[in-house]
């Protein structure tokens, strides 16, 4: 589509006719129309005519189609409109050159000169209300796999929060906290299975029924499970970890021995033929 906000109709139609060497009254015999009226158009001094005029002047001049009409369309469009469209078109070129950025691995570089924190604020300016047309979809690390089977030793390869070597993009996500970990085992299938890419966000509020990273004291154990909340005779809290295939037992625990529940927020799989 031709830039149709960069110029006005009166302007592209005197560029034109100079380009072509056509008078005044050349450009009117064409067209049918007065020397006088064509001199006001180019001077702005009056507005753009009507599309079936704008398309005998494209013809007469050359132009490719609809050039003379999207611009007229452009300057008839209100203010608050252009100024979002402005706005629209400066967070893309934001959004290109922070995933160019991600792309050449030059973040780092971009974070110590300062250039991330202007090209993040344009594309989500800070304290405002108001959404950004674009968005970036949040980078989510994918730390290790997580056991849908009974819980194993869990390792997040000493990296530390929001690092690792391989990331999952999810758009909707806000949580800056989150993580991503790969399902083994079969014991929450039928609703999860094994190599799913599960996303777990620490901000999201844990309740009963949840689907839950679980990450238990004793040896830094972790799994993925469906927990519900439970009290003993004696009034104690207790977490049963519930797996959803009923092939496999639920296991009880007092509270205090689960460090972290994580619910899930999203899962990602391959379609398989």
């Amino acid at each position: 589509m031709p830039q149709a906000h960069e110029t006005s109709v009166g302007h592209l139609i005197s560029v034109r006719r100079h380009q072509l060497a056509l008078t005044l009254d050349e450009l009117a015999r064409r067209v049918g129309r007065s020397k006088s009226y064509l001199s006001e158009i180019e001077n702005g001094r009056k507005r753009a005519p009507s599309d079936a005029v704008l398309a005998q002047l494209e013809e007469a001049l050359d132009l490719p189609r609809g050039r003379l009409i999207d611009t007229a369309r452009w300057e008839r469009t209100p203010a608050p409109v252009k100024r979002d469209f402005a706005r629209l078109q400066t967070d893309r070129r934001a959004v290109q050159r922070l995933s160019e950025m991600i792309a050449s691995g030059s973040l780092d570089e971009a974070y110590r000169s300062g250039q991330l924190a202007q090209l993040v604020g344009r594309v989500a300016p800070p304290g405002s209300d108001e959404p950004s047309p674009v968005a970036l979809p949040l980078e989510v690390p994918l730390i290790n796999s997580v056991s849908a089977g009974y819980p194993t030793e869990f390792t997040d390869l000493g990296y530390p929060a929001r690092i690792a070597d391989e990331y999952v993009r999810c758009p909707d996500l806000r949580d800056p906290d989150a993580f991503a970990a790969r399902v083994v085992g079969d014991s929450m299938s039928p609703d999860y299975r094994e190599g799913d890419i599960v996303i777990f966000s620490p901000a999201r509020e844990v309740k009963a029924g949840s689907d839950c990273f679980v990450r238990l004291e004793r040896d830094d154990e972790s799994t993925f499970k469906r927990v519900f909340f439970e009290t003993d005779g004696q009034g104690g809290e207790l977490i049963r970890i519930q797996p959803i295939n009923n092939r496999y037992p639920p296991r009880v625990a007092p509270r205090e021995q689960v460090a972290g529940l994580y619910p899930a927020v999203s899962v990602m799989r391959s379609i398989e033929p």
